[in-house]
Order: C-alpha cells, then structure tokens, then sequence
C-alpha cells in the first residue's frame, strides 16, 4: 500500500536526516548537542582511572635524559598491560620536560619529539602534548611574544610534523599565548599533524583571557583539552564552565577532556571520580 507524505512530515523528515548526517540527534538543534567527550586524566595512573570511572590516562615521557623512558620499550610494555588489564587506553603523552629543558633552546629537543612520536604511536596515543611553560614560555614577564624562540620552535615542530602525520599523531602545543599567537604559528608550520592542546585554567583564570572565544577562534585546531580549578573541585567555580562547554559543543570538539585537577579530599580517585562526574552533569544538564 502506497502512503502519502504531506509537505510538513517531509520537511520534518528532511530535517531529521540533515541533523543525523551533521552529527546531531533528530530534535535537537546544533547547540543542544550535548555528547560528553571521553575523560582522561594526567594526574593519576591507569589502575586509579579505572577506579575513578574513567576513559584514560595521559601520561609522561619521563626525566629528562638523552634516550627518554618512554621510549624504553619495556616501559611501554609496562602500559601496555595496564592498558590490557584495565581496558582503559592511553589518549596522550606529555613532553613536560620542555618546560625545564626548552625546545627552544635544547639541542636534544627534535630527538625527543622523534622518540615521543614513536613511542605514542606505539601506545596508540593520538596527540603529544609539547609544553611551553616556565623556562620554556614562548611569553617574556612583559608578555611580549619570545619571537625568537618562536622562530626556533617552528622550525623544529615543522621538521617533526611529517613523522607524527605518518604515526597518525599529532603534535599539540600547550602555553600562555592567546589564541592568535597560535593560530600565526599554526599557520606558519603549515601542517595538519599540528594543533593546540588548550588549557581553560591557564588561559583563562591566570591569563584572563576569554576562553569560549578562544576555543570558537581555534574551532578544529583544538587537539585536546585540560580542565582544572587549581586547588578546589571543578564545580567550585560557579558559571565557569558551562560557556566552556557551550563553545566545545560549538566547535564540534569531539576529542578528550583530560583532567589535571587537585585532591582537596586527599583522595585522588574519589576527588577524580567526583571531577568527571561535574563534566558529565554539564553535558546532560
């Protein structure tokens, strides 16, 4: 039997096709669209973020040293079976130690990103968070951009970003700089396998800027996000990051919030588990 269709259940029908092909629900506009991102955290280990409910943990590459240890292979092995026994994975791995050993200024510095882009790959962590605090701040006590040492840290995450492009990584740069300073480095490495890891406490609570419109400036170079409320919970910071959200859902970020959140409690997976479940409130809510 043949069924009519009236003009206003086509459009409705149409409509609900056109949201399920963009990535939304039928019956919920874009900006409604409230998927919680997977949690991760580069505070405690697999085992604790397992307890803590959980996606991942991200973790680090290690001291400082001329052969790092993440890229020994036992080390890797090491998460490897944490990963197995806990069914959690490995979103990221952090080259903190540019913050004391700057890529700047070290000339061990494309060594390691080579063997962190390695060793993520073989962990099947898909970005590398390269830091650019304290020593290695790309900002000077004026604030004025360290054009120089921009200059050096273009060339050098440039020359790595075909090696993480063909790892399937990529190379995020987290700093003080606003959202401009890194669009211009972006464009001027010139290469897809580079993005920004974007920090909403460090940009905005100790920098002052405006997050939502940084992340909307970015839109899909935000490789990764950290949330964090220095010593207290997330959700002792009233009305901040509900607009956070808003603008993630805007961009349509679909990769990982990792938390690097305190203990108020002393309890790290309790305080973790209580974190990540704010983040799935504000999602749901």
């Amino acid at each position: 039997m043949k069924h009519q269709i009236n003009r206003r259940d086509f459009l409705r029908s149409s409509a609900a096709a056109l949201a399920v092909a963009s990535g939304a629900w039928p019956g919920e506009t874009h900006a409604a669209s409230r998927r919680c991102p997977r949690i991760g955290s580069c505070m405690i280990g697999l085992p604790e973020a397992k307890q803590a409910g959980l996606d991942g943990a991200e973790v680090r590459v290690g001291p400082v040293a001329d052969h790092l240890q993440i890229a020994d292979k036992a080390v890797r092995q090491s998460y490897k079976d944490q990963m197995r026994e806990t069914g959690l994975v490995i979103p990221s791995v952090v080259l903190g130690i540019l913050n004391s050993a700057p890529l700047a200024s070290d000339p061990r510095g494309p060594a390691w990103l080579e063997q962190t882009i390695d060793a993520a790959a073989d962990l099947g962590a898909k970005v590398i968070l390269v830091a650019f605090f304290s020593k290695g701040d790309l900002l000077d006590a004026d604030r004025k951009v360290k054009q120089k040492d921009v200059d050096v840290v273009v060339e050098r995450i440039r020359a790595a970003a075909p090696r993480a492009k063909a790892a399937g990584v990529t190379l995020a740069i987290e700093n003080t700089l606003p959202a401009t300073e890194n669009i211009r480095i972006l464009d001027r490495i010139g290469h897809e396998a580079v993005k920004v890891y974007y920090d909403v406490y460090n940009t905005g609570v100790t920098k002052g800027y405006d997050v939502p419109a940084e992340l909307r400036l970015l839109k899909d170079r935000v490789a990764q996000v950290h949330f964090k409320n220095g010593p207290q919970y997330l959700e002792d910071r009233k009305g901040y990051f509900e607009p956070i959200v808003a603008a993630l859902n805007d961009i349509r970020y679909s990769g990982w919030i990792v938390l690097e959140t305190s203990n108020p409690s002393k309890n790290p997976v309790a305080d973790t588990r209580r974190n990540a479940e704010f983040i799935r409130r504000l999602y749901t809510s």
